[in-house]
């Protein structure tokens, strides 16, 4: 049996997902006018982004005839890590495993913040958790995300909330830098904290200020986040491959992607006992059943013969004074294959020296793994929510590099690159950082 498809903007999802999940209405595809990131009330992601918009307008329309098989009730469109557009299919089933399982993990059910835009997964879960907890959600004020539009929208619960949001690590960071706006989040009972690695100094100082930060892992196949601090939620399961891929599976996978048998092919496996999984594109570590994720398998960068993982290096980097936030990318050497390059918003004392980013590295991750080039910037390319554009940034460090390369002569002196041209060479041959 099928059940009709029907396009519900942002400021209608709450009241259509509710016949959604219950069976009494159609299933939905969350979009926003205009192509425009928004939810209920407009909350937006951490910066107005020309690609995720450009997507999401050139979606085509759900039209009257369009159908989905009866038991999905929500149809979330991504990009991907590829940018190949894809919609997936999530059933009023998964959604409601996901919810009651979170509603579980954190210690019950509660009143939402929104500050996540709700054609995203994770914004999406903050209404359908709603939704199902019978609480409304707080909307946090439309336009870019900024502090004081979340302390006016924490104002909006009642003192005896149960209260919950779901962030990102750049908002995380943001709220961290404002002293008001981390006083309210301390608020909380607990922070869904997603979509990106957080840098480990940043756990630290959000823990030290009071606040209850959960980091999650998941994507939109999975309902959002399925892992909590490491340990999947009730119903999941966690492998790894014999590559280190992650694999997830459980009661939260979504039934595949809509109309196309090719993608739901390479995504989801058949484990050994008969279970259906998500096969991601991330690399793991398991231990006695802790999940630690290492990075995507397609960031993994060779410089010299070596391998490096991008996310090891910004784990280092993260807690090193001077660095507000920072992507490790790699680009093109004619010596080795790819440089390893640090590209750092600084904090207003200013970046730490190249030799200080590639001491720190190399003491705890072998020589491989130190940058080759320090490139500073005012903000790094975000896309969706309020990730890291990691291509933008290649693209960012490469371009700059070419432009602005100090010689051996200027190169103490040009602010905003730094590279270690006299530093003696990596070893090669490693199979790992």
């Amino acid at each position: 049996m099928t059940r009709l498809l029907r396009d519900v903007p942002a400021h209608a999802l709450l009241d259509a997902l509710a016949g959604a999940l219950d069976g009494t209405g159609p299933a939905v595809r969350p979009v926003a006018p205009g192509g425009h990131p928004g939810g209920p009330s407009g909350a937006g992601p951490v910066e107005a982004d020309g690609p995720d918009r450009a997507q999401q307008a050139s979606a085509p329309a759900a039209g009257p005839g369009a159908a989905v098989d009866d038991g999905v009730a929500v149809v979330v469109r991504t990009s991907g890590s590829t940018g190949e557009p894809r919609e997936v299919l999530l059933t009023a089933a998964a959604l409601r495993a996901s919810a009651a399982a979170t509603e579980r993990r954190l210690g019950g059910p509660g009143r939402w913040l929104l500050a996540l835009p709700t054609h995203h997964v994770a914004g999406l879960q903050v209404l359908v958790r709603s939704v199902l907890a019978g609480t409304a959600p707080v909307a946090v004020a439309p336009g870019p995300f900024r502090p004081a539009a979340v302390v006016d929208a924490v104002r909006g619960f009642a003192a005896t909330d149960r209260r919950y949001t779901s962030l990102v690590p750049t908002q995380l960071v943001r709220l961290l830098d404002d002293p008001a706006a981390t006083a309210a989040l301390a608020t909380f009972d607990a922070v869904l904290l997603g979509g990106a690695a957080t840098a480990p100094d940043v756990l630290a100082r959000a823990r030290a200020a009071g606040v209850q930060v959960v980091t999650t892992y998941g994507m939109t196949e999975t309902c959002g986040g399925c892992v909590y601090d490491g340990l999947p939620l009730d119903g999941v399961t966690v492998a790894l491959d014999d590559a280190g891929r992650v694999l997830l599976s459980g009661s939260v996978l979504a039934e595949g992607y809509r109309d196309r048998p090719d993608l739901d092919a390479d995504a989801f496996t058949t484990l050994p006992d008969g279970a259906r999984a998500l096969r991601t594109s991330d690399l793991g570590r398991l231990d006695d059943g802790v999940l630690t994720v290492l990075g995507r398998a397609d960031d993994v960068l060779v410089t010299g013969g070596a391998k490096v993982a991008p996310a090891a290096v910004e784990a280092v980097l993260g807690g090193l004074d001077g660095v507000h936030e920072v992507c490790v990318v790699g680009v093109p050497d004619a010596e080795w294959g790819q440089a390893v390059v640090a590209v750092v918003v600084p904090r207003p004392a200013g970046a730490p020296t190249l030799d200080r980013v590639r001491d720190a590295v190399a003491s705890r991750l072998g020589a491989p793994s130190a940058p080759r080039h320090l490139v500073t910037v005012p903000a790094l390319p975000l896309r969706g929510p309020g990730k890291v554009d990691r291509t933008a940034v290649t693209r960012l460090a490469a371009q700059t590099l070419r432009t602005d390369r100090p010689t051996a002569r200027d190169r103490t002196t040009r602010p905003g690159v730094h590279d270690d041209a006299g530093a003696p060479p990596a070893p090669t041959g490693r199979s790992g950082a």
